[in-house]
């Protein structure tokens, strides 16, 4: 299951994001935004990561206007790794290397077409298990 979550300037995205995981059979969990009001993204990225960290949600997806502050937020919360992503290759190698379990948008920065191929790309790519990633990853959980 992934969890997905945007605040009011990735909502579009998000929702464009929910279309392409029902087309594709990819069970989900919206934990919000609900519409274009403003809201303070904090609140949906903690939501998305406490997801991903509990083991309630395999990973997640989290989409603000340029998908730092989201980022910023899911990436506080303990066992989760966030890539902002902008591209494919980005989002393939913080996948083989990193074992990034969300991935962050930026809603105002990418195209629909883009975005989707990110998000193919994330939740398409296995972690490599190369050990000398593995060793990197258990280093970011000792800080």
């Amino acid at each position: 299951m992934i969890a997905i979550g945007s605040d009011h300037g990735g909502y579009d995205l998000k929702m464009r994001v929910i279309a392409y995981l029902e087309e594709k059979q990819i069970a989900y969990k919206d934990m919000g935004c609900d519409s274009k009001a403003s809201v303070d993204y904090p609140s949906f990225g903690h939501a998305v990561a406490k997801a991903v960290a509990d083991g309630s949600c395999e990973k997640g997806i989290v989409v603000c206007t340029t998908g730092i502050g989201i980022s910023i937020a899911a990436n506080k919360v303990p066992g989760i790794r966030c890539a902002l992503c902008s591209d494919t290759l980005s989002a393939k190698m913080t996948r083989l290397h990193n074992d990034a379990n969300v991935l962050a948008l930026g809603g105002g920065m990418l195209g629909d077409n883009l975005a989707l191929d990110i998000v193919e790309t994330f939740l398409n790519t296995p972690f490599s298990g190369e050990e000398k990633h593995q060793r990197r990853i258990d280093l970011l959980e000792k800080f």
